[in-house]
C-alpha cells in the first residue's frame, strides 16, 4: 500500500479523567472517502480536531500526507481544509467578500484568486449569488459557499464534520453531488463525520467509533456481509432476560441492542418458529432481515443511530 492520505496510529485523548479516544488506529488511502459514524460523544469531532492540529493527543501520532500534526502543523494546515457544522462565514459580508477575505488568509490575490472563486462558485451553482450578502442565503446555498471556502487554497484533505446538519432532503443530495463533482474533478480525500447512514452509505470506508474506541472499519458492504446473509432481530419488553433464555436454549450468539436481541444465525427464518415456541412469552415481535449499514452500527455501537435534531427547514431559493 502506498503512503496513506492520513495516519492515525494509537490515538488517545483524555480531557482531564475522561478518555475521549482510547488507541484508535486507522489509514485513509488518498482520494478516498471515509466516514466516521458514532454516537454523541464517541470521539468523532475530538479526532477532527487533533487531524485539524488544533490539538494534540494525548498519546499516539497522527499525520496527513506523511506530515505529523504536532510537529508539521503549517505543513498539515496547508494541506488541508474544513467544513464544520457551524459556516465559517460573515453573514453580513457577500458571498465573494467571504471568499476573497479566506483567499488572504492563505496568500492567495489578484487574478489567480478571481479566477479560483468564479470557478468554486459556478461548480456549486452559487456564481449568480456572489455578490449578496450570505445572510440572503438559504441554508443549502449556505453550505454550498462553506463548502467553497473550504476548498478554496485547493486543499487535498477535506474535513467535513456534520456537514449537512439542518439542511432538507434536497439540499443534502445537491450537497453530496458537489462532492461527487469535487472527487472527479481535484481528487480530493475526504474525511465526514455524519450520523445519517445514508451518507455514511456513499463512503469507500466507514469507521465506527463508540466510547472513544474503533469498534469497526471498513467499505460499508464488507461490514455488512460480516452480519451474513440474514440477521434476527427480536423486540421485547426485558431484552437481557430474553438474549440469556436465547443463548442458554439455543446455544446462539445473541446481542441486546436498546429494546431488541439481535441474533446471528445461518437459518434465521427457521429460527423464528423455535423461538416463538419456547419464549413466544417474551417475544413482542420477530424481524428477518439482509443487514444494512444501521444493522451494523447498532451491533458495533451498541446503541441505535440518534434521531436528527427538529430542525425547521426552509426552501432553497435560487
Amino acid at each position: 500500500m502506498s503512503q496513506p492520505a492520513v495516519d492515525i496510529q494509537g490515538v488517545t485523548h483524555r480531557y482531564d479523567d475522561h478518555r475521549a479516544l482510547d488507541d484508535v488506529t486507522l489509514q485513509v488511502a488518498e482520494g478516498d472517502l471515509c466516514g466516521f459514524l458514532g454516537p454523541n460523544g464517541s470521539g468523532k469531532t475530538t479526532l477532527f480536531r487533533i487531524l485539524a492540529t488544533l490539538m494534540p493527543p494525548s498519546e499516539g501520532s497522527a499525520t496527513v500526507f506523511a506530515h505529523n500534526t504536532v510537529r508539521e502543523p503549517a505543513a498539515v494546515r496547508s494541506r488541508l481544509g474544513s467544513v464544520f457544522q457551524a459556516y465559517a462565514l460573515d453573514e453580513n459580508l457577500s458571498v465573494r467578500e467571504n471568499l476573497r477575505f479566506q483567499g488572504a488568509l492563505y496568500g492567495l490575490s489578484g487574478a489567480a484568486l478571481r479566477e479560483r472563486i468564479d470557478e468554486l462558485l459556478d461548480r456549486f451553482d452559487v456564481l449568480d449569488r456572489a455578490e449578496d450578502s450570505v445572510q440572503t442565503l438559504s441554508g443549502g446555498l449556505q453550505r454550498r459557499v462553506d463548502l467553497a471556502r473550504g476548498l478554496l487554497h485547493q486543499p487535498d484533505l477535506l474535513l467535513l464534520d456534520e456537514p449537512t446538519t439542518g439542511l432538507d432532503p434536497m439540499a443534502r443530495r445537491t450537497f453530496w453531488d458537489a462532492i461527487g463533482r469535487l472527487r472527479q474533478v481535484e481528487g480530493t480525500t475526504l474525511l465526514v463525520a455524519t450520523h445519517l447512514m445514508e451518507e455514511a452509505a456513499r463512503c469507500d470506508q466507514v469507521a465506527i467509533l463508540a466510547e472513544g474506541g474503533l469498534v469497526a472499519n471498513g467499505p460499508p458492504d464488507h461490514l455488512t456481509a460480516e452480519l451474513g446473509e440474514e440477521t434476527l432481530w427480536l423486540d421485547s419488553h426485558d431484552p437481557a432476560s430474553l438474549r440469556d433464555r436465547v443463548q442458554a436454549q439455543f446455544g446462539v450468539e445473541a446481542r441486546v441492542i436498546g429494546p431488541s436481541v439481535q441474533i446471528d444465525h445461518p437459518d434465521a427464518p427457521s429460527l423464528v418458529a423455535s423461538l416463538y415456541e419456547a419464549l413466544g412469552d417474551q417475544i413482542e415481535r420477530a424481524t428477518v432481515r439482509r443487514p444494512t449499514l444501521e444493522d451494523v452500527f447498532m451491533v458495533h455501537a451498541g446503541v441505535s443511530p440518534e434521531p436528527e435534531a427538529e430542525t425547521v427547514f426552509e426552501r432553497e431559493s435560487s
